[in-house]
């Protein structure tokens, strides 16, 4: 039922601008929607961010899987218990741009007689992995459509990106990676009864979501034809804030150009916003040197308290009636 759902929410997003299309109403797709997908992502991720920074983290929490920084002679793991700020970026560089938390996953298995049995999840590190940068570098490769000149860092991507040199237009292998990678996570859902059973809409709708972005984008370079030039002055008008409509766009454009702006504006509010938690994770950002210094409670302010010899003086006589030993006597 959750996969029916989330695929018939994309089909409606995919609808939407074709229906907006044969209704003349290109500039609801082409600016407005894009404007407000914008500013909803802005919106979004700064709303989340100060959320998250508001959150009071009375106490050191990193995780760790090394030896701490103690004593001289004991080997101290820099990358996976950091007592520094160095450490730290070390740290989180390699989880940021290797996912080394997930490489490091297991799997726990119960199997015949009965057995707990680990084992090593290398399939679902590779696919996140690959995913993530073929995405990075589509992204990175679309700055051309919004700048001018065209960076000289665009131009070396897509010349590697696209080293088999092989169709004309030249087939870039982040199109087929990306689109391998999803396939993979979707089925990895599909397949895996344990995953499948606590899968949510807001598992599979972000799945279809990027499935049909990266679809229409290979239809858009391959199969159907779309005018490059007329994209880019699109393009340059929304970033100028000088948008028009050329006349010579295609209705599959509208369409990938609808479903990107659903993306934008569905991402600070989803589980893809863990792109932005892993920074202010307190159990990644912070070093572990609890044992070079002290750290105190800021919340911890002075409070009021009641001693026991207020306690006893203000029960002194039922205390005494009662036979219960008293520090204080009877004068």
């Amino acid at each position: 039922m959750t996969i029916l759902v989330s695929l018939l929410a994309v089909l409606v997003l995919i609808l939407l601008p074709i229906a907006a299309f044969a209704a003349g109403l290109k500039g609801l797709v082409g600016i407005g929607m894009p404007y407000a997908a914008i500013a909803l992502f802005i919106g979004g991720i700064v709303y989340r961010v100060v959320k998250w920074g508001r959150s009071p983290v009375p106490f050191r929490i990193p995780t760790t899987a090394g030896q701490q920084k103690s004593l001289r002679w004991l080997a101290s793991s820099k990358l996976d218990n950091p007592h520094s700020t160095f450490g730290v970026i070390g740290r989180m560089a390699l989880e940021v741009l290797l996912f080394r938390s997930l490489f490091r996953n297991t799997r726990a298995e119960l199997r015949e007689g009965p057995k707990l049995v680990y084992s090593a999840n290398k399939w679902l590190w590779a696919g996140s992995l690959t995913f993530h940068w073929s995405f990075l570098v589509i992204l990175l490769r679309h700055v051309r459509f919004f700048a001018e000149p065209v960076p000289a860092f665009v131009g070396f991507i897509e010349g590697f990106d696209g080293f088999f040199q092989v169709g004309l237009p030249v087939i870039l292998v982040t199109d087929m990676v990306i689109l391998a990678a999803l396939t993979f996570l979707f089925l990895r859902r599909i397949f895996d009864s344990r995953l499948r059973y606590f899968s949510l809409v807001a598992d599979y709708f972000p799945l279809f979501l990027l499935l049909s972005i990266a679809v229409t984008g290979i239809l858009m370079r391959y199969f159907v034809r779309t005018d490059i030039v007329a994209v880019k002055e699109l393009a340059m008008g929304l970033v100028t804030f000088r948008p028009a409509i050329p006349d010579a766009i295609g209705v599959m454009f509208f369409i990938h150009l609808f479903l990107v702006s659903a993306l934008f504006a569905y991402f600070p509010f989803s589980k893809l916003m863990h792109a932005g938690g892993i920074f202010l994770s307190p159990t990644r950002n912070l070093a572990n040197n609890n044992r070079a210094r002290r750290h105190l409670n800021p919340w911890n302010r002075p409070v009021k308290v009641h001693t026991y010899e207020e306690y006893e003086d203000e029960f002194h006589d039922v205390m005494a009636a009662a036979g219960m030993p008293l520090e204080k006597k009877d004068s």
